[in-house]
């Protein structure tokens, strides 16, 4: 089938992309208006993005052994079935159940499933498409994720201004539409399996890999890395800017990752003329000294653009990894990639807490926190400089590659 066919599948991988940033960023808006509507405690509203990450986890780790027996279209159907479902659930259970939190628990569950068959399945159907530049792809198809987190961030703000917050189930429905259309898009769009995916490693056999186990580690940092960052870029807006913090809280977030957005959108341009370890590397090089700048510089619009500059040096890192391990464990199959989505979203959910935990340890000095964050893209570096060994070492040793 020409390649022309296939520009239907990737427009329906990027707005998969596209419904996980609706999924992943229009609730945290909604915080404060959870808050006064429905008498949800800062407690009980610290509990939705822990659910949404701990959801996503659970689905990533099942999908290792059911994606590809289910098969790639059914999964990723049900992933934007599931998804607008949660939206538009979460209009309606709140003033339906006799607690409001639990109605929005069972939203945030059913997209957080969504969002997890999404990060899992999308990234290898564009992997098994016939194009050539396959990592500029990748990145350009991740990038995604940023213009949709950007949308969601600055459309929602723009629409509660226009309309009043009171109206955010409109907002919600609005947002619901797209996965519900994305729908139709993946039930008529070629969709192939991974080659050799008939061969393709069981989850056991890649767990006795080292080098299956440094593309963890890598995708582990690399989840670190962005998420460190990204969840207290509010706070370095907020006082570098010394604007009210819903302002923000808002473009804080929205800045980081229009960023990362760009890096991506630049890195898939450009990709068939640069080489792909050396690039994650400089990224790596370029987070650590954001994360130096963010924690030391003297002046809150310094911390401010290191915070910026961490969004474009993160940008290459997740889909670079997934890059990688396609090129050096060809037969890794879907296991693999739901393998590295588990590793990358158990490093996004740990980093921020540790941020925390490190900054409260410090007598509440974020600063600290973010400095001690840095370890994560220093790691990142250290393993991209142990692959090249390795994979030197081996192919002088033996030649090319065996795939696993």
């Amino acid at each position: 089938m020409p390649n022309q066919n296939y520009r239907h599948t990737l427009i329906a991988c990027y707005l998969g992309f596209v419904t996980q940033a609706i999924t992943a960023n229009f609730t945290p808006l909604l915080f404060l208006t959870f808050r006064s509507t429905y008498k949800v405690s800062l407690e009980q509203l610290a509990l939705i993005p822990f659910t949404f990450y701990l959801a996503q986890i659970i689905v990533d780790f099942f999908a290792t052994g059911y994606a590809d027996k289910i098969g790639y279209r059914t999964c990723v159907v049900i992933s934007q079935i599931v998804s607008a479902a949660g939206l538009v659930l979460m209009v309606l259970l709140p003033d339906l159940l006799p607690s409001p939190f639990i109605g929005i628990l069972i939203s945030v569950i059913l997209y957080a499933v969504g969002s997890g068959l999404i990060e899992v399945l999308v990234s290898p159907i564009v992997e098994a498409c016939p194009f050539r530049n396959k990592e500029g792809m990748m990145s350009l198809l991740h990038s995604f994720y940023c213009w949709g987190a950007v949308a969601v961030i600055m459309g929602s703000t723009i629409f509660f201004s226009v309309f009043g917050v009171e109206n955010w189930k409109i907002a919600a429905l609005i947002w619901a539409f797209i996965p519900f259309a994305n729908t139709f898009n993946f039930l008529v769009c070629p969709i192939n399996k991974l080659p050799m995916s008939d061969a393709a490693a069981s989850p056991g056999k890649l767990m006795r890999l080292p080098l299956f186990w440094l593309l963890i580690l890598l995708m582990v940092c690399s989840g670190a890395s962005e998420s460190s960052m990204a969840q207290w870029a509010s706070a370095f807006t907020e006082s570098a800017l010394g604007v009210p913090k819903v302002i923000g809280d808002l473009a804080g977030p929205c800045l980081f990752a229009a960023f990362m957005g760009v890096s991506r959108l630049l890195y898939g341009k450009m990709s068939s003329r640069l080489h792909l370890p050396q690039a994650m590397l400089f990224s790596g090089i370029l987070c650590c000294v954001c994360y130096f700048v963010a924690a030391l510089a003297p002046f809150p619009v310094i911390g401010l653009a290191g915070c910026a500059f961490c969004g474009f040096a993160v940008g290459i890192m997740w889909p670079g990894t997934l890059s990688l391990a396609s090129r050096t464990c060809p037969t890794g199959g879907t296991a693999m990639f739901a393998f590295l989505a588990l590793a990358g979203d158990l490093g996004a959910t740990l980093s921020p807490t540790m941020v925390g935990y490190i900054a409260d340890l410090s007598q509440g000095n974020l600063k600290t926190g973010l400095l001690a964050a840095s370890l994560f893209p220093v790691l990142l570096i250290a393993g991209l400089l142990w692959l090249g060994h390795k994979r030197l070492g081996k192919n002088r040793a033996e030649g090319p590659a065996d795939g696993v």
